[in-house]
């Protein structure tokens, strides 16, 4: 018998008093999942204002972080405008002069690919109660407390002042530490 969309992502807790959850990837690739879990869905009120379309003339911001590093100061102060704009009207940007190679970049992405790869119960190491804590792994910011989860799994690493790093997978923390040497020593 085919397990409800509730069943299949309900939340429980560990004995380290950490949430237990299943992962959004792990929700894709259950056989049992025949609909979106409830707590993955939130319904808007139709007098709700709709949010206009992206404008196509408008495109993702870009951040030149050389100009960060080796700008003048009213080319840094610009760009931290720019970057404070971003962030505020879209929630992200591209970042473009990072001085991080292509190789170290698709190593990178390719170690993040492996963690998320790894079982369930490997993940589970990294997964946070505290939304402060250096290495955290989830789905949502905050599982035990919000009412409707992200469709999305995340792994937020702090890297400095003080490097973390999870210890699996094995070339995680090699590439992780280029990738952050480079990022925040240009």
């Amino acid at each position: 018998m085919a397990s409800t969309a509730s069943e299949v992502s309900q939340q429980v807790q560990s004995n380290n008093n950490r949430p237990i959850f299943k992962s959004v990837k792990a929700l894709t690739e259950s056989p049992e999942l025949t609909s979106l879990p409830p707590s993955y869905t939130y319904t808007t009120n139709s007098d709700d204002e709709i949010v206009a379309d992206p404008d196509e003339d408008d495109p993702i911001p870009i951040i030149d972080y050389s100009l960060l590093v080796t700008g003048t100061p009213d080319q840094r102060a610009m760009t931290i405008h720019d970057l404070g704009k971003a962030c505020e009207e879209w929630g992200f940007f591209m970042l473009i002069n990072h001085f991080v190679s292509k190789t170290i970049m698709e190593k990178m992405v390719d170690e993040v690919f492996a963690f998320f790869n790894l079982s369930e119960e490997e993940k589970q190491e990294y997964a946070g109660k505290d939304v402060m804590d250096p290495v955290r792994y989830g789905t949502s910011s905050n599982v035990s407390m919000d009412k409707v989860l992200f469709w999305r799994d995340f792994l937020k690493i702090v890297v400095h002042p003080e490097f973390h790093s999870p210890d699996k997978p094995p070339g995680f923390r090699f590439y992780l530490t280029l990738f952050s040497t480079f990022s925040c020593n240009s």
